[in-house]
């Protein structure tokens, strides 16, 4: 068997989109990932890698100073890995090459004549003061910048950090996993030269929506993060830059910043509502209240196989769109069968599921809910005497089919889909709601609700603080004793989330 190739990846500090493309490429192509606790868990996910994965997944668990698998079972575990023939990627927050132990795990696989490559990563040390509205080199305050590790005693006699030199050389520190030494550093800062007065900074988590920023002078550092209960992990920053957080904060000044919004969203739907509400912000905890569980769908690759009968055929979902052009392509068909058809879609994001598939659709309504199909189709002159296909959601409300038949249409309903349980996120949502750190819990249809009050219990879901994305689900919500304090103008994701953002600014 012909060996694999190891490649050491820097997955960045925490934010998603700062993976690299090349990580990222080869994130969805591995055989093997070997990922550490300071690596964002959505890289690893299948829905964030943008394919259902079968790679490995094995947790080594390094986190400040205290792995859960030693380096040594680390390296000989990559060494074991590539000898077998699989090819791994070997995750590491931040950059791999800094503080990241990536050197050695390199020099390990080049003594065993085993390929491997270097995928640089951003590192925190410059990616969280960013964030923080601090640059780490700045013209006229800083041309120069050290990274130190914080692991480095200053009241150990052999300490490998010439504290004193640091001192007197000037420019930026970047302290990296220093929380539990930052009063030796400092002293020993001060003793070697550095003013007491030097503007510092402490980010916590940095690049996360749960970033947090202490600033202090070096004298006060240690204090004022013991006060403000600072953890691991953090990053520390000495010079002056820290000056210019005051002109230059950007990531925590976004309208949600600080926020914890719940998304019950199914899991494989949930991506684009927690991606605009983090770039607004929020500290988004997944919930799922439900997911999607296809039913057998021989009825609908029938129906597929007979489209000349039909003239229009209407879809509610992008689940159902999914799974139609699914069995479409198991019949060996595509949009081409589709050329004597008018499609009518819900709303824009049904519609753009359509789209990326070829197929445009010749109805969209004014109001993303079936009320609004029916208003739009019964002013067409081309739905009575006319065969409807509609491929839909079990239990899902009769009201479209139903209208469609008042009209003079024959709708063959065909239940491709249906809603279940899901409760993999209930633990964590339990936790934050005992601690109080919820501020809404976000609802994108009425079976969310239904199961998110079966799951949870009535009586604790009707504490929560409800956002709903259109006045049907708003109605299953308050059915169930769930307030709902806001409400999409349009039932769409952005305007969800723009509702969102501008009732929690007043």
């Amino acid at each position: 068997m012909s060996t694999g190739l190891v490649y050491l990846v820097g997955a960045g500090p925490g934010d998603p989109g700062l993976l690299t493309v090349r990580g990222r490429e080869l994130l969805a192509s591995c055989d093997t990932i070997v990922y550490d606790a300071l690596v964002n868990p959505v890289l690893v996910d299948d829905a964030w890698i943008g394919r259902a994965s079968e790679a490995e997944r094995i947790f080594v668990g390094k986190r400040g100073g205290a792995p859960s698998m030693e380096q040594d079972a680390i390296t000989a575990l990559l060494l074991q890995l590539a000898r077998d023939g699989k090819n791994v990627v070997r995750l590491k927050g931040g950059d791999p090459m800094v503080f990241g132990r990536g050197g050695e795990e390199a020099i390990a696989l080049a003594a065993a004549g085993l390929a491997f490559e270097v995928v640089p990563g951003i590192t925190a040390g410059v990616a969280a003061p960013a964030y923080a509205g601090i640059p780490v080199t700045h013209r006229g305050v800083s041309t120069s910048v050290t990274f130190i590790t914080g692991h480095e005693d200053p009241g150990k006699d052999r300490d490998q950090t010439d504290w004193s030199a640091l001192a007197r050389a000037g420019g930026t520190l970047v302290l990296y996993m220093g929380v539990s030494r930052l009063a030796k550093i400092a002293a020993a800062l001060i003793a070697g030269g550095r003013s007491p007065e030097t503007p510092t900074a402490i980010i916590e988590w940095g690049t996360y929506p749960r970033q947090r920023t202490v600033t202090a002078t070096l004298a006060t550092l240690a204090e004022r993060a013991a006060q403000e209960k600072v953890i691991a992990p953090s990053i520390a920053i000495v010079g002056d830059v820290v000056k210019l957080r005051a002109e230059m904060s950007w990531f925590d000044r976004r309208p949600l910043f600080g926020r914890t919004i719940v998304v019950t969203r199914a899991r494989e739907q949930a991506s684009q509502l927690r991606s605009a509400l983090e770039i607004a912000g929020a500290t988004v905890i997944e919930a799922p209240a439900i997911r999607i569980e296809p039913l057998d769908q021989a009825p609908l690759r029938a129906a597929l196989g007979q489209l000349p009968m039909y003239k229009w055929l209407v879809v509610t979902s992008r689940n159902a769109v999914d799974l139609l052009w699914a069995a479409l392509r198991e019949l060996g068909l595509d949009a081409r069968v589709f050329a004597t058809i008018k499609l009518c879609a819900v709303g824009p994001a049904t519609a753009d599921a359509l789209l990326a598939h070829g197929l445009a659709v010749d109805v969209i309504p004014d109001r993303y809910v079936a009320e609004g199909v029916i208003e739009t189709l019964r002013e067409r002159s081309d739905i009575r005497g006319a065969r409807v296909l509609f491929a839909r959601a079990a239990g899902a409300r009769e009201l479209l089919p139903t209208a469609l038949r008042e009209m003079g249409a024959a709708v063959d309903e065909i239940e491709i889909y249906r809603a279940v349980p899901d409760l993999s996120g209930l633990d964590t949502l339990v936790e934050a709601l005992d601690e109080n750190t919820v501020d809404l819990v976000t609802f994108t249809s009425a079976s969310t609700i239904r199961h998110f009050v079966d799951a949870l219990g009535p009586d604790r879901a009707r504490t929560v603080r409800g956002a709903s994305i259109g006045p049907v689900t708003s109605d299953a919500a308050r059915a169930l004793g769930v307030p709902v304090e806001i409400e999409a103008a349009e039932s769409t994701i952005a305007s969800l989330v723009q509702a969102i953002t501008t009732h929690l600014a007043r």
